[in-house]
C-alpha cells in the first residue's frame, strides 16, 4: 500500500510558506492506518528498547497502538503545564514559533532504553527536545520512528549526526 496517497498536503498552513502534511486523511482510512501501525511495529520489533514515548499530540495517535501491539509501557511527552506531577522540561524552536515539552520525572528509570514516536520530523527541534527529556531522566534513546520525514528540512539527518537511529515510513519535501 502506498501510504503517501493518504497524506493530504495543505499549503500556507498554519502560516504562509508552510506546506502542512495532514495525517488525518491517513488515520480516517482503517486500512491505511492499520498498514501504518503494522509497518511501524515491524520496525520496532527489530530494536532493543524498554518503553515507548510519544510527543504531543499527533505522536499519541501512533504510539498508543504501538505500545499496545508490542506490549510496552507508554510515556507521554506533553506541552508545558499539561502534566500534574514533577516534570523535566526542554524548550525548542518550531518552524513557526517556540515551544516547551515536558515529561514526568518518574517516567523513565536510569538506563532504560526508549523509542520516541511522532507523526512527522521536519527540522528536528521537537525531536531534539524529546531526546533531552529522556536523557534528563537518565534514560537512553534507542531510536525515533516517524510516519513522515520532510527530508529537505534536515531533521532526520540532524538526529542521525547525533548518533540516534531514525526510521520513517514516508518521505516528502517540506516545501
Amino acid at each position: 500500500m502506498d501510504l503517501k496517497k493518504y497524506i493530504r498536503s495543505i499549503p500556507d498552513y498554519p502560516k504562509k510558506g508552510i506546506l502542512f502534511r495532514d495525517i488525518t486523511t491517513l488515520i480516517k482510512n482503517k486500512d491505511a492506518f492499520k498498514e501504518c501501525i503494522d509497518l511501524m511495529s515491524e520496525i520496532l520489533n527489530k530494536l532493543n528498547y524498554d518503553k515507548i514515548a510519544a510527543v504531543e499530540s499527533r505522536g499519541f495517535i501512533f504510539a498508543s497502538p504501538l505500545a499496545y501491539n508490542l506490549s510496552k509501557p507508554y510515556i507521554l511527552m506533553r506541552k508545558k503545564n499539561k502534566l500534574p506531577a514533577e516534570t523535566y522540561s526542554a524548550d525548542f524552536k518550531l518552524e513557526y514559533g517556540n515551544a516547551t515539552l515536558e515529561i514526568h520525572k518518574d517516567s523513565i528509570s536510569p538506563k532504560e532504553k526508549i523509542i520516541i514516536v511522532d507523526d512527522l520530523i521536519a527540522t528536528g527541534g521537537t525531536s531534539e527536545a524529546s531526546a533531552k527529556l529522556v536523557e534528563k531522566c537518565g534514560g537512553k534513546v534507542s531510536g525515533f520512528i516517524f510516519v513522515i520525514n520532510l527530508f529537505d528540512l534536515g531533521g532526520k539527518k540532524l538526529l542521525e549526526k547525533k548518533g540516534y537511529k531514525t526510521f520513517s515510513l514516508i518521505d516528502f519535501p517540506g516545501h
